[in-house]
C-alpha cells in the first residue's frame, strides 16, 4: 500500500500535517482477543500500518481486552503472529487492560461532572427505554441520583458487591438524540468470572468497548483511530467522551470493511463453525482466517496484492473470490517448481521398453525463473498417468490417450495405447503402450505432431503421499442470504474437502518440508501441510491452475471494447443522417 495511489485516508492525514494539527502520525491496530483474525481484518492491518509508515509514524499494537468471557491468550499469540506473517511489526505492544486505573479515574471524574450515573435498571429495561430510530428513548429514573450516590455505587460496583448484570454506569448525554449511541450509553458493566487473562482478579468492572477505545487512543497518542464502517455512528459518541475529558483528541476516520464471497466474517460465526464441527480448527484451510489461508498455502505477498486491489473505500463492498484466487496464482506462478504428481493413479506398461531400463529425463524447475535450473526425473518401463487421462471412447476435441491414439509424456516420449486390462469387475487396472525411442524430450524427428501432453510419476520411483483437495466452504456467494426458512450453516459444501490418499509423487519430492509450495503439473499449487511426518507426506491444494476470474475478466474488457465500438459506430450514423437532412 505504500507505492499505491492515494485515498481519503492518505488525503485527510496529509491535510492534518500540513495545517498543524498533528506533528507526526501514530496509528494502532486494535484487535479483541476473542478469535483468530480473518481475511476482512487484513485490510484493517494494512491500512494502519501502512498508512503510519507512509507519513514516516509508527503503529502500536493493542489488545482491545475488555470482556474476560471471551478472551484467551491463545488468540493474543495467533493474532500476534498472523501480523508478524503478513509483514508487519509494531512499535508498542499495549492492551486496553493497561489503562484500567486510568479509565477508572476518567469514570471518576464524569461522575463528578455530573455527566455519568450509575442505573439499576435492568438490562431489559434498558433496552427498552433506549427508544428506536423513529422514536426517543426514556429518561432512567435514576438518570437525576445525586453524584454523591453514583459515587458511593460506583465504587461499591468496584467492590464487587453486586452480581453481574444488575447494575451499570451510564454516560448522560441525551436520550432523544437521533444517533441512538448517544443515548446515554454504558461505560461499565458488572463480570466477576472467569478471571482476566492479565489483571486475575482484580477487577469485577469492565469498561465497554465505546469508552476504553477512544481514551486508550488518546493515552497513547494515537493520531489517527482508522476504523470500520460501523463505528461511524459512534464517532459522535467517541468525540464526547474526549472533548469532555479534556484530552489529547485523536481523530477517528472510518474505512469499509473488506468481505469475500463464497465465506462468512462474522466472528460469532466462525466460532460456531469450529465449536459446531464444521471445521477441523481455527487453522481449517476451508476458514478465512488468516492462520488457515497460511495452512492452505497462500502467501502474504498474494494477500497484501489482493488487498491492496480491492482499494480504500467509504461503502461497503463484497469482493470476488476468485481475484484473492487470481493473486496467489499470480504469486505462486513465479515463486513455485514445478513437480509432477498423479492423484488417481492409473498404471500404464511399455511393452517395447526395457525391462530393466531406467533413465533420467530433465526437467525444468520453473520457466518463470531460470535460476531454478532443472532436475532429473527417472523413467522406466512402467509409470502413472491421471485415470481420466486415458478414455475408452474419446469425446470430441479430447486430446489425451485412447486406444490407437499417440500423446506426449511430459519431458518423455510419445506413446500410443495398444491395449486395455481389466480386473473381474470389469474395471481398468492397466494400459499397455508403446513407445517411439526417437520421440525423447517431446519431439519427433521426422516433425509429426500430437495434440496431447500429459504427465506422469515412474512406478518404481513413485513415492505415496495423502493429498487434500479443498474447495470453497459454502455453496453460494452469500450464505448470509437469509433465505426463508434457512441459516448460513446450510448452505455448507459437502463437498469442500477430499483426501486421496493413493497418490502417487515423483521422487524428488521426498525432501519437502511443511509450508514449502509446488505446482503440480496440469493440476495445480500444493503446500505441504503441517502434519506432514518422516512417514506420511501431506499436501494441501492451495488454488487450482484455472483462472477464471481472470477469463471473465478478460471477457467483460472485451465486451465493453465492442460495446464502445458500436456506439461510435451509431454516434456516426447519427451524424451523417443529420448532416443528409442539414
Amino acid at each position: 500500500m505504500t507505492d499505491s495511489p492515494s485515498n481519503f485516508i492518505l488525503d485527510a492525514v496529509a491535510e492534518d500535517l500540513a495545517s498543524g494539527r498533528f506533528k507526526h502520525i501514530a496509528t494502532r491496530f486494535p484487535p479483541e482477543p476473542n478469535g483468530y483474525l480473518h481475511i476482512g481484518h487484513a485490510r484493517a492491518i494494512i491500512i494502519d500500518f501502512s498508512i503510519a509508515e507512509k507519513n514516516g509514524g509508527y503503529c502500536n499494537l493493542r489488545f482491545d481486552d475488555t470482556n474476560p468471557a471471551k478472551e484467551d491468550v491463545e488468540y493474543v499469540d495467533a493474532i500476534k503472529e498472523d501480523i508478524k506473517w503478513l509483514g508487519f511489526k509494531w512499535k508498542n505492544e499495549f492492551y486496553a487492560s493497561d489503562y484500567f486505573d486510568e479509565l477508572y479515574d476518567f469514570a471518576i471524574q464524569l461522575i463528578k461532572e455530573g455527566k455519568a450515573y450509575v442505573d439499576e435498571q435492568t438490562p431489559n429495561e434498558v433496552r427498552e427505554n433506549r427508544g428506536t430510530l423513529k422514536e426517543p428513548g426514556t429518561n432512567s429514573p435514576y438518570r437525576d441520583r445525586p453524584i454523591s450516590e453514583s459515587l458511593d455505587l460506583f465504587e461499591r460496583m468496584k467492590n464487587g458487591e453486586f452480581p453481574d448484570g444488575s447494575i451499570v454506569l451510564r454516560a448522560k448525554i441525551d436520550m432523544a438524540s437521533g444517533n441512538i449511541s448517544m443515548r446515554d450509553p454504558i461505560m461499565y458493566r458488572i463480570l466477576h468470572e472467569p478471571p482476566h487473562h492479565r489483571t486475575g482478579s482484580k477487577w469485577c468492572i469492565y469498561p465497554m468497548y465505546d469508552f476504553a477505545h477512544g481514551q486508550s487512543d488518546s493515552i497513547e497518542g494515537i493520531t489517527h483511530s482508522l476504523c470500520s464502517l460501523e463505528y461511524e455512528n459512534h464517532r459522535p459518541l467517541y468525540n464526547w467522551f474526549i472533548n469532555e475529558l479534556g484530552i489529547f483528541p485523536t481523530r477517528q476516520i472510518e474505512f469499509a470493511r473488506l468481505n469475500l464471497t463464497y465465506t462468512v466474517m462474522s466472528k460469532r460465526r466462525l466460532v460456531r463453525l469450529v465449536k459446531e464441527g464444521y471445521v477441523k480448527g481455527w487453522d481449517d484451510p476451508r476458514m478465512p482466517t488468516l492462520t488457515g489461508y497460511r495452512r492452505r498455502g497462500y502467501t502474504p505477498e498474494a494477500i497484501r496484492s489482493f488487498v491492496e486491489t480491492t482499494g480504500v473505500a467509504k461503502k461497503n463492498s463484497t469482493a470476488d473470490v476468485g481475484l484473492l484466487e487470481h493473486h496467489i496464482r499470480q504469486d505462486l506462478n513465479i515463486r513455485t517448481d514445478r513437480r509432477m504428481a498423479v492423484l488417481d493413479p492409473l498404471k500404464v506398461v511399455i511393452t517395447n521398453y526395457p525391462e530393466d531400463k531406467v533413465e533420467m529425463l530433465e526437467a525444468v524447475n520453473n520457466p518463470e525463473d531460470e535460476s531454478a535450473g532443472t532436475r532429473e526425473i527417472p523413467f522406466s518401463r512402467e509409470f502413472y498417468i491421471e485415470r481420466h487421462d486415458f478414455h475408452e471412447a474419446p469425446p470430441k476435441k479430447y486430446f489425451r490417450l485412447a486406444l490407437g491414439r499417440e500423446v506426449r509424456l511430459r519431458y518423455g516420449y510419445f506413446v500410443t495405447a495398444t491395449d486395455i486390462i481389466r480386473n473381474d469387475a470389469g474395471e481398468i487396472t492397466e494400459i499397455h503402450c508403446t513407445y517411439d525411442p526417437e520421440t525423447k524430450g517431446g519431439y519427433a524427428p521426422d516433425g509429426r505432431k500430437v495434440r496431447g501432453t500429459i504427465h506422469w510419476v515412474s512406478a518404481a520411483h513413485a513415492i505415496d503421499a495423502e493429498v487434500r483437495i479443498y474447495d470453497r466452504l459454502f455453496t453460494v456467494p452469500n450464505p448470509m442470504s437469509k433465505d426463508e426458512g434457512k441459516e448460513f450453516t446450510d448452505y455448507i459444501n459437502a463437498d469442500s474437502l477430499e483426501t486421496k490418499d493413493s497418490c502417487k509423487l515423483e521422487p524428488s519430492l521426498k525432501q519437502a518440508r511443511p509450508d514449502e509450495k509446488f505446482q503440480f503439473e496440469r493440476l495445480g499449487y500444493f503446500v505441504v501441510d503441517p502434519d506432514t511426518t518422516n512417514e506420511k507426506l501431506i499436501f494441501n491444494r492451495i488454488v487450482t491452475l484455472r483462472d477464471t476470474w481472470a477469463r471473465v475478466e478478460k471477457q467483460r474488457a472485451r465486451e465493453k471494447m465492442e460495446e464502445n465500438r458500436r456506439r461510435k459506430q451509431e454516434e456516426k450514423r447519427r451524424q451523417k443522417e443529420m448532416a443528409k437532412k442539414g
